[in-house]
C-alpha cells in the first residue's frame, strides 16, 4: 500500500502561479507528447484523491476526464458530484488516516494523492509514502506552493533523478520511517 505524490513545480517550489494558472506546464515544449511517467502512474494506482479545489481545476481543462480510476475528492461542502461524472467521481470526508483506512479496506491499495492542500495535509499527518516530483526550469516568484509547515522534518530518500524532455528535471522519493 503506497499513497503516491505525482506534481511538477517551478524552480521556487510552486504548483500553480500567482493567479493560481498553470500555463507555465506549457512552457516546456513537447510535440510528441511523451510521457513523462503519468501513465505508468495511472496503471499502478487503485485510485486518486484529490481536493474539490484541483477537481474544479481537472474540470477546467478543455480535455477528456483524463483519469480510468475512481477519483475520491475530499470536500466538507460538495453535496453532490458534478453530472455525468457519478461514476468516476466519488466524495469522501473525515480525518484523512479514517479515509485512508476506509478507501484501502475497499481495495483501493494504492492511491494517487493530487492537489497543493491535500498533499500538504497528507504530508502533515506523514501518510506520503513515495513523491515524484518533477521541477520546471521557471522561477514564478509566488503562487500555491507544494509544501507548508510540518510538525517535524519527514525524509525521504531519493530513488531516481532523470532529466526528461531534456529540461526537466524528475525526482523519486520514497519516505524513510
Amino acid at each position: 500500500m503506497a499513497n503516491i505524490v505525482f506534481i511538477a513545480t517551478s524552480l521556487d517550489g510552486f504548483i500553480a502561479d500567482k493567479q493560481g494558472k498553470l500555463d507555465w506546464l506549457q512552457s516546456v515544449p513537447n510535440p510528441d507528447n511523451v510521457d513523462t511517467g503519468f501513465f505508468a502512474l495511472m496503471e499502478r494506482v487503485d485510485g486518486l484523491v484529490m481536493g474539490r479545489n484541483t477537481l474544479d481545476v481537472v474540470l477546467s481543462f478543455d480535455c477528456d476526464w483524463p483519469y480510468s480510476k475512481p477519483v475520491f475528492v475530499l470536500s466538507n461542502t460538495m453535496t453532490e458530484v458534478p453530472r455525468g461524472y457519478e461514476d468516476k467521481i466519488f466524495l469522501i470526508n473525515g480525518e484523512l488516516k479514517n479515509v485512508i483506512r476506509e478507501l484501502n479496506a475497499k481495495g483501493y491499495k494504492d492511491l494517487y494523492i493530487d492537489g497543493g492542500v491535500t498533499i500538504q495535509n497528507f504530508l502533515k499527518e506523514d501518510l506520503i509514502d513515495e513523491m515524484v516530483i518533477t521541477r520546471f526550469p521557471i522561477l514564478l516568484g509566488g503562487g500555491a506552493p507544494l509544501f507548508g509547515d510540518l510538525q517535524q522534518p519527514l525524509n525521504f530518500k531519493v530513488t531516481k533523478s532523470e532529466v526528461v524532455l531534456d529540461t526537466l528535471v524528475q525526482t523519486s522519493y520514497v519516505r524513510e520511517k
